[in-house]
């Protein structure tokens, strides 16, 4: 029998293993996800996968029927327009909240984090580019986030991208693959920097507004494109 650390640690596995493959396309929106299918693709049992497929219906990425089982959850251009309305809302709150209780170490922590992901321009293989400008960037806005000093607003953050990130992953690959996007993007990161080094909450809330709500037109094109979403 296995123990309850094992299969614990066996459903932390199968989540983020079955959360990426989601997010990453793999399985597309109403998708169902055989229960067979699932345990032969990740080599794990039924119960951690169970337990796997319920935090992911929790975080409203999977879908759960009485007698019918999982399913990818569906995506509309109504969702897509909400989260990313209140994420880039919320995100606006708590950069203005950093500029006003950040510190010289918050400081230092942001600069390091923009000049790492500034300095990714070469494009290699496909994987590589995407993952690693996708690494530094959550962490250049993570580095920004945490000078807010709110443990509880930062748990919010991290729900809303989340529930963003299937959404985002079709813009990051638009924009990660484009010399002229990845330059435009880095203008205006350049631009959220100097707005909190110079303390301006008010421009730095309203750029960082800004800057996360550009993807919705593209997200929005692509979905419609590829018929990924209800309208």
């Amino acid at each position: 029998m296995m123990m309850e650390a094992e299969r614990q640690n066996q459903a932390v596995i199968a989540y983020g293993l079955l959360k990426r493959d989601i997010t990453n396309g793999l399985f597309r929106p109403g998708d169902k996800l055989l229960m067979s299918h699932l345990k032969e693709r990740y080599q794990i049992g039924g119960g951690p996968m169970r337990e796997a497929l319920s935090q992911l219906v929790a975080e409203r990425m999977v879908t759960a029927a009485s007698q019918r089982g999982f399913r990818v959850a569906e995506m509309s251009l109504r969702e897509l327009n909400d989260i990313y309305d209140a994420r880039a809302h919320l995100e606006a709150m708590i950069v203005r909240l950093a500029v006003e209780r950040g510190d010289e170490h918050w400081e230092a922590e942001v600069i390091g984090k923009a000049h790492t992901l500034a300095s990714v321009a070469e494009l290699h293989s496909t994987d590589e580019m995407m993952n690693l400008w996708d690494k530094r960037h959550k962490e250049f806005h993570t580095a920004i986030a945490r000078g807010c000093g709110s443990s509880k607003l930062l748990e919010v953050r991290a729900t809303l991208m989340d529930q963003a990130e299937r959404y985002r992953q079709l813009w990051l690959r638009q924009t990660v693959f484009s010399t002229a996007a990845l330059a435009k993007k880095r203008l205006e990161h350049a631009a959220i920097v100097e707005a909190l080094l110079e303390r301006d909450a008010q421009r730095a809330g309203t750029l960082m507004l800004d800057h996360l709500l550009t993807p919705v037109p593209i997200i929005t094109a692509i979905v419609r494109e590829a018929k990924l979403a209800k309208e």
